[in-house]
């Protein structure tokens, strides 16, 4: 019994020394809020750049030498051989398929298929009780 008084005891003072310091910190992040902000420091001022000048200069212009003539063609050029004609092949014809034989089916049973119902008959249904309401008011 004196083991768990002691663990009680310990648990209940280590809560009120959260609670406390919790407490302390509050009021200083309550302090810290009502602080005035800094003065922030002024942007330093650019130096003046210097202006260009309005006129670009002229580029030189390049001289090219004139192009040579192209060569001219004195002998026609070779037209293109024409093509022989292909000899004209003949397939043979498809072989004929053999024909299956006509199988006859033995006949169906004499009895009849169970037919489906069309109509779903209908469930009971559970009564309803009436919902209590209040009365209507006037």
């Amino acid at each position: 019994m004196a083991a768990s008084s002691s663990h009680i005891c310990f648990v209940l003072s280590l809560m009120m020394a959260l609670l406390f310091s919790s407490i302390h910190v509050n009021e200083g992040a309550r302090n810290l809020l009502q602080t005035t902000q800094p003065a922030m420091p002024t942007i330093p001022t650019l130096p003046n750049l210097p202006t260009l000048p309005n006129s670009m200069p002229n580029l030189p212009t390049a001289t090219l030498p004139p192009l040579p003539p192209l060569p001219s063609t004195s002998t026609p050029l070779p037209t293109n051989p024409t093509l022989p004609t292909l000899p004209n092949t003949q397939l043979p014809p498809f072989p004929t398929m053999p024909t299956v034989p006509k199988l006859t089916l033995p006949p169906l049973p004499s009895a009849s298929l169970p037919t489906i119902p069309t109509t779903i008959p209908s469930i009971p249904t559970i009564p309803s009780m009436p919902f209590p309401s209040p009365p209507p008011s006037n």
